[in-house]
């Protein structure tokens, strides 16, 4: 018996030793891969024969106090890390829990919400919207969840203005998820900290104290893509109605709760999370007011969480689509959220990008002094979150380019090579592209030249290098944008082309 005792003891110390061993192993694999990725940022454009740059050093660039990122890999959060200040004159830094404002990334989690009610046959995706929503003068008791048509004071009573811009068609939940709606308002400023807040039904009709203007018709539904936060907005007042509870609410016990993301809240003012909250900075790198803004919009805006969370979504999500795993949607419900609606990339809630034949499901978020952005693969169990606490977001390209480049992550390392050695321009034609060019009537883009260096400035914005592709066409490295200058009939350079998401002209005005 001594003997056995002994042999198993020996046993479980060997085998505990293997397990040591291993984690170790695993730790120190986790530790290179994150080192290798603070240190291989490229922009979407990369000069032939620039080195690749370091974490630190484009933060300090680009003014950025605080960076979250977490990489998801074969189905597994493999790591989550937070740099910079969440809080500068705090000194509070940024950690895996510091939550951020996910801005439009909250539409993917309203997506998740709005499909549940789908999946327990409360709402159909394909009828009229205004069979859910409700007008009439009844009175109305937060305490009566009969009759539950009051938030925080503001009546819940709207119909959507179908008017003749909508060519008598009717708007579906489909529609507004896929803003395929034909709405107005493409997105939301929030509210400075003391402003007066407006409810739900001022912000749809566009009435103080909304800052923004009412969601109405620009033409009929299903037409085409037209990005509209204002119909996310409908989704969440039909979601409120349907669910007979506050937004935040139904969103925290339905979608948050079963998908782990204990550290998010759709909630304005989340006492329980204010320690973790990061604040919100400028591009320039002062402080918004009030640390950050306030969002009645939540659905459209509204969700505060961090890239931990948003994994344990990711993953889910991967996993539903496979068949492996439910926890808030069927498989059948979370493929219909990430198909394509009516063109080949806005699906329920999400985008899909098909980089060189490896698909991914994200989407991106734009708060004031917030940027975000989020990957999923449809296949493999890969991924990656990154999010800021500025209005900087261009930082966040080059994160991914370095998670993809370190990760073997296919497609999703999108830095073209600028092979600047094999291409000389004309030292009189460079000069000849300077000058001044006009996007908009208060938004010019300023063309300088300092040697053999073209440089583009637009209103507002920091000045960028031009690296020319061909004689007449640049790239920039910060973003995937190309500028191609234009001689009218008389030779002489009369316009710029800039392509992102495509051609945008700019006449040259001096």
């Amino acid at each position: 018996m001594r003997s056995f005792a002994l042999l198993l003891f020996f046993a479980f110390v060997l085998l505990n030793g293997q397990r040591v061993c291993a984690q170790a192993a695993e730790n120190a694999d986790t530790s290179a891969a994150i080192s290798q990725v603070e240190r291989n940022l490229v922009g979407a454009t990369h000069v032939e024969g620039d080195d690749p740059m370091l974490l630190s050093e484009r933060m300090a660039y680009y003014h950025v106090k605080g960076v979250s990122i977490a990489v998801i890999h074969n189905y597994k959060m493999e790591w989550a890390k937070g740099y910079g200040w969440a809080d500068e004159d705090l000194k509070r830094p940024v950690t895996a829990q510091t939550v951020f404002q996910a801005a439009s990334i909250s539409k993917s989690l309203n997506s998740v919400g709005v499909l549940k009610l789908v999946q327990d046959k409360k709402l159909d995706l394909y009828t009229d919207i205004n069979n859910y929503l409700r007008s009439g003068k009844e009175p109305i008791s937060t305490q009566n969840t009969d009759s539950y048509m009051l938030i925080n004071g503001a009546q819940l009573n709207w119909k959507f203005p179908y008017d003749s811009l909508s060519k008598n068609k009717k708007i579906t939940v489909a529609n507004l998820l896929s803003h395929t709606g034909g709405l107005t308002v493409h997105g939301f400023a929030g509210y400075e900290k003391g402003m007066d807040i407006p409810g739900i039904v001022q912000v749809l009709n566009g009435k103080p104290p909304a800052n923004s203007k009412p969601v109405r018709s620009m033409y009929e539904p299903g037409l085409k893509f037209e990005y509209s936060g204002g119909g996310i907005t409908i989704t969440q007042l039909i979601v409120t109605i349907i669910a007979r509870e506050p937004y935040e609410k139904y969103m925290e016990e339905n979608v948050l709760k079963p998908l782990g993301m204990l550290g998010s809240t759709y909630f304005q003012f989340p006492s329980a999370l204010k320690p973790l909250m990061a604040t919100g900075y400028y591009a320039n790198g002062t402080e918004v007011p009030g640390k950050h803004h306030i969002y009645p919009e939540q659905a459209a805006a509204g969700l505060w969480t961090n890239p931990t969370d948003l994994s344990k979504y990711i993953i889910e999500t991967q996993l539903a689509y496979e068949g492996r795993s439910h926890k808030v949607l069927t498989q059948q419900i979370t493929k219909l959220r990430l198909t394509p609606y009516v063109d080949k990339q806005t699906a329920l809630g999400v985008f899909i990008e098909d980089f060189d034949g490896t698909k991914y499901f994200g989407h991106g978020g734009s708060n004031e002094g917030f940027r975000s952005q989020y990957y999923g693969s449809l296949q493999d169990g890969n991924g990656v979150v990154v999010m800021v606490n500025s209005d900087n977001g261009n930082i966040i390209p080059e994160i991914v380019n370095s998670v993809a480049k370190v990760y073997g992550f296919k497609g999703l390392y999108r830095s073209k090579l600028v092979k600047t050695s094999m291409l000389k321009v004309a030292d009189s034609i460079l000069q000849s592209y300077t000058g001044k060019y006009e996007l908009a009537p208060d938004f010019i883009l300023t063309i300088t030249k300092n040697g053999t260096q073209l440089f583009g400035q637009p209103t507002g914005k920091s000045k960028f290098a031009l690296f020319p592709e061909t004689e007449n066409k640049f790239s920039i490295k910060e973003e995937d944008i190309e500028i191609e200058f234009v001689k009218g009939d008389k030779g002489t350079i009369e316009k710029a082309v800039l392509y992102q998401n495509g051609p945008h002209e700019a006449r040259k005005i001096k």
